[in-house]
């Protein structure tokens, strides 16, 4: 075999990594995507790509769509603050101002990300394919099948369909993914005049972290991107990134714009019952009722998103495995290990396999080793930092349901514990250097 055909379904982060990184290669992949065209979805919120992501970029994109990326992230936060819910500062850290498209972290809309990933792909993502189950073929060969009748046969297929993957299901149906015991519910603001005066410059200008009694939490980060509310560059944005933006012709798609992120969470018990099924204003009401005693600008910022942005989501984990013979069907990101928003590593974790995945594949393509071996390798460093990053981000405070953070007596000592480690660090020179440097060393250590 020299070059393997790769079937990938789900046009995800990871998916379209792998499958730039494999067109590069000249190794034929097709991508099979079952939301209906490139708009659809909700992909608006912020993700950070950390170095170990930005290498995966640079590696498998061509070099100018990488520039693009790179000129499409939003501007770096300049602090890290942890909050009451009375909106007083318990600590503010200043984060890195570093610039380097690749060792550095930046902040991206999930629906830009997106459409640069799909820039350029038109003839290898298959759009309204919906998979339904695969089978195996007597000469070595996958063949999957989706809903509208049709099917695609290759030499690999690759699941990038994300939590709740059928491929997975099918492969894998001891896998399993379970219920953290945490709910979240996420929004965007628009930034206007009004809302930008409802935060103080440095939580407008950082990423911030509200920790509140009974195990509430709420994170907030403003997204400001280089094109304004037409769509068209912003005065004083100029060089090479205006042109590249100019010219991009994934902004057709694109409907992001300055927002605030707002991120709530707390223990699924402390949510109503029918919470997973509201949405909009009923869903701004749940969490206007759980969060009486916040400062009146945070209550604001929650009645003024988006209703169309505002969603629940239930936090879940993957429960790891053992490693498990290789075949001709293999996994990426959240499709084998789903991890809690803890560190934020899940898509950085995604594109960190599509790197590897395609370096295994060059290999076949090259005959250093036959396709069942490249899969292999692959896994056999992929299920242990995989499963590693799981562990990691259910371990934070408050991602777990059985945190004591979230129990009513408990919980209370647990929170002021917290605040005064987060002061102590902000006040004592030593300790805030060793904070800031774990936290660097940790989001760059896969890179």
């Amino acid at each position: 075999m020299s070059s393997p055909h790769v079937i990938v379904i789900g046009a995800g982060t990871g998916g379209m990594c792998l499958a730039h990184g494999l067109r590069r290669a000249g190794i034929p992949v097709s991508v099979y995507e079952r939301d209906r065209t490139r708009a659809d979805g909700v992909y608006g919120y912020r993700v950070g790509i950390d170095p170990t992501g930005n290498h995966a970029l640079r590696e498998c994109l061509p070099r100018e769509l990488f520039d693009t990326y790179t000129a499409t992230c939003a501007r770096p936060p300049a602090h890290l603050n942890v909050l009451t819910e009375r909106r007083k500062t318990i600590a503010s850290f200043p984060l890195p101002d570093n610039h380097d498209p690749v060792d550095s972290e930046r902040s991206v809309s999930r629906m830009t990300l997106r459409q640069v990933l799909l820039t350029g792909m038109e003839d290898v993502v298959h759009f309204g394919k919906a998979f339904t189950h695969y089978e195996r073929n007597d000469d070595g060969t996958v063949t999957a099948f989706f809903a509208d009748g049709t099917s695609a046969t290759g030499d690999l297929l690759v699941a990038a369909d994300g939590t709740g993957s059928r491929v997975r299901r099918q492969y894998l149906p001891h896998a399993e993914i379970k219920d953290t015991g945490v709910i979240a519910v996420s929004a965007k603001v628009e930034v206007t005049p009004r809302t930008r005066a409802l935060l103080p410059d440095e939580v407008f200008n950082g990423i911030s972290l509200t920790f509140a009694p009974k195990g509430r939490f709420c994170i907030w980060h403003v997204m400001e991107f280089k094109w304004d509310r037409d769509g068209t560059v912003k005065h004083g944005i100029g060089g090479n990134d205006a042109e590249l933006i100019g010219r991009w012709p994934g902004l057709l798609y694109d409907n992001t714009r300055d927002y605030i992120n707002w991120g709530f969470s707390a223990s699924a018990d402390k949510f109503p019952p029918d919470v997973m099924d509201l949405r909009g204003e009923e869903l701004k009401q749940v969490v206007l009722d759980m969060t009486p005693t916040w400062h009146p600008d945070m209550r604001e910022l929650f009645k003024a998103a988006d209703p169309g942005s505002c969603v629940p989501i239930a936090i879940r984990t993957s429960v790891p495995i053992a490693p498990w013979k290789s075949t001709n069907v293999t996994l990426l990101g959240d499709a084998i290990h789903t991890m809690t928003p803890g560190h934020g590593v899940g898509a950085n974790t995604a594109l960190r396999d599509a790197m590897l995945l395609c370096r295994r594949l060059v290999d076949v393509r090259d005959g250093a080793r036959p396709l069942l071996d490249a899969v292999a390798a692959y896994e056999a460093e992929m299920i242990p930092y995989g499963f590693a990053r799981v562990a990691d981000s259910l371990a934070q405070n408050g991602t777990n349901g059985a945190d004591p953070l979230h129990r009513p007596f408990v919980g209370r000592a647990v929170l002021a514990a917290n605040r005064t480690f987060f002061r102590a660090t902000n006040r004592i020179p030593a300790l805030r250097r060793k904070f800031l440097a774990d936290l660097t060393a940790y989001r760059a250590a896969d890179a």
